[in-house]
């Protein structure tokens, strides 16, 4: 059978200013009819840049195509005009890009973004395009469709955004589709439904795909044949069963053991080094009733935080999981009072935390640090690392002239993993990851012993996040720090936590030791969670049965708004309808 696609030693540079950068160096891969084909790599491998290619959708300048052939069903489209080009984008090819709020206009209702492409390439006119619109959109699992064709795109939750994504560049039924990282911006059980969509719309319409992705699970349940690619090449290329049970080449090794696995059981973890003996037998922290209402308007108020107790002890890491609204990261942030809590307690070392004056506050953040999740966001740009982590010294006087403190900055790094000598470099000459262990470093500069660490690594490739993981694990032996570890990503979670807390609608609705929760999930919403997690296994995704899946909706709530926790076995607590 002739590949539906064939690109040649395909080479792409970018000029800017004087100095030219290969993004892509002499690739080369076929898809076939009816196939998923994965590209796999880190941030920087090229493997957008090679995606956008082949759409022809890279700015020139300062793009440029080197060399190579894009040969598309027997055309090469590497010599195309555009408007030529235009005649086969959305007809014959498509794209679903990471981010659909960017993708899709946002003054522009989604039924008629749906509807130009079928009016312009299959020549519908208006009332045809408008009931092949509803239909598609039907068939990506939206409800009431015609309600949703008149709505704007922020009127949609991301889930649904990325369904109208998906609605837009299959409208045509273009031969090949090419899916630019679709589930990274998603929650896992919202990125479980949208790949379990893209495989029954290509069952449907018998489309082949390009899937885009750093996640070698996502890879597991989805693709046919996977390549790897690092630094603009292609470095190695096989079946998707052959990578993962035979991976030949080094950095596909690599790649493959820094992923956390949930089967795997937990190393036990040595006790911290530096015990606190100021309080024996009580808990660093107790959160008894915490309570975060915002006061939307109107009448109406979200709960973001309902009602929630827990404890953490000396040493601890306790995992806070959930998706994205469930109310996680603003627990976090009002156990620090970054957010001023609506009610309850929070006692640190048996003081009432919330009872405190600003000045008495001041004082107690020294002992309470947080881990941002965007480390960019969070360091100021015009600041050098010596300035940035240096006022946390200088607000608590803990460093006398500018020797001291320098020499304080320096050891931090180090501490960290950074060269001291980068003490007077800017945010943006860093990589992400060495920015999150700036983050790191800065919330280390005043001792600390406990740290919030709000989803510090899902803006972070997969072995980046195992090296931040491996060093928060290392500070906290050495330094004997305690951590609320906040993120969406349970595999994870499990890999570094001793208790986790699952929070969903602002409630607590299951808590438990790590390996207990994964081998004896008790609540539906943890067992939804667990099975959405796409496994690095391609025999485990083959078999596996995921829970049935359905927009979530206000009926959909598990009944958590009239429950409270009991303990089903020792340390295993689950909410149960009061």
């Amino acid at each position: 059978m002739d590949p539906l696609l064939q690109v040649n030693h395909l080479s792409v540079s970018f000029q800017t200013g004087d100095r030219e950068f290969d993004a892509v160096k002499g690739v080369s891969f076929e898809v076939r009819k009816g196939e998923t084909f994965g590209i796999v790599g880190e941030s920087g491998s090229g493997k957008s840049v090679t995606a956008r290619s082949i759409m022809r959708l890279l700015p020139s300048p300062p793009s440029h195509m080197k060399a190579g052939e894009i040969v598309f069903q027997g055309r090469n489209l590497a010599d195309y005009t555009e408007k030529e080009m235009e005649g086969i984008r959305g007809r014959e090819m498509s794209m679903i890009f990471q981010d659909p709020m960017t993708s899709l206009n946002p003054t522009i209702r989604i039924g008629k973004q749906i509807t130009e492409s079928l009016i312009r390439h299959q020549k519908l006119s208006a009332p045809e395009a408008r009931a092949a619109a509803i239909d598609m959109l039907k068939l990506v699992g939206i409800r009431n469709s015609e309600d949703r064709y008149e709505q704007y795109p922020h009127e949609l939750s991301g889930g649904m955004r990325q369904r109208v994504m998906i609605a837009i560049a299959l409208a045509c039924q273009p031969a090949l589709l090419i899916a630019d990282e679709p589930t990274t911006a998603l929650d896992v059980t919202i990125q479980a439904q949208i790949l379990d969509l893209m495989k029954s719309m290509q069952e449907r319409f018998g489309t082949s795909i390009i899937l885009i992705t750093h996640d070698l699970g996502v890879v597991a349940g989805m693709c046919d044949r996977v390549a790897v690619m690092k630094e603009g090449e292609i470095v190695e290329t096989g079946t998707v069963e052959e990578i993962f049970e035979n991976p030949k080449h080094p950095y596909t090794i690599r790649l493959l053991n820094a992923l956390p696995r949930l089967h795997e059981k937990k190393k036990t973890k040595p006790k911290p080094l530096i015990q606190d003996s100021k309080y024996p037998g009580r808990p660093l922290l107790e959160v008894r009733s915490l309570r975060k209402h915002f006061d939307l308007g109107k009448g109406r108020v979200l709960k973001a935080v309902d009602n929630i107790s827990f404890h953490i002890n000396h040493g601890e890491t306790f995992g806070v999981v959930g998706e994205s609204g469930s109310g996680k990261s603003t627990a976090g942030r009002s156990i620090l009072r970054l957010h001023e809590p609506s009610g309850g307690e929070v006692l640190f070392q048996g003081v009432a935390v919330n009872r405190l004056s600003p000045s008495e506050m001041k004082m107690m953040r020294r002992h309470m640090q947080m881990v941002f999740q965007d480390p960019y966001a969070s360091l100021n740009p015009r600041l050098k690392i010596l300035d940035i982590i240096g006022e946390a010294l200088d607000l608590h006087k803990l460093t006398s002239g500018k020797q001291e403190r320098k020499r304080r900055v320096e050891e931090l790094l180090d501490l960290v993993g950074l060269d001291p000598a980068h003490a007077l470099r800017y945010p943006h000459e860093f990589s992400g990851g060495q920015r999150q262990r700036i983050g790191i470093a800065r919330a280390l500069a005043v001792d600390p012993r406990f740290i919030v660490c709000d989803e510090p690594l899902s803006a972070l490739d997969v072995s980046i996040q195992a090296q931040i993981v491996k060093l928060m694990e290392e500070l906290q032996q050495r330094l004997g720090l305690t951590y609320l570890f906040i993120a969406h990503d349970l595999s994870m979670v499990k890999h570094i936590s001793d208790r986790i807390a699952v929070m969903y609608m602002g409630k607590i609705v299951e808590l438990a030791e790590s390996e207990e929760l994964y081998a004896n999930p008790q609540h539906p919403y943890t067992k939804s969670l667990l099975a959405a997690i796409p496994v690095p296994d391609p025999k485990v995704e083959a078999a596996k049965k995921r829970l049935p899946k359905e927009e979530r909706s206000e009926a959909n709530t598990y009944g958590v708004e009239h429950s409270s926790l009991e303990e089903v076995s020792p340390g295993h607590w689950v909410a149960v309808p009061v």
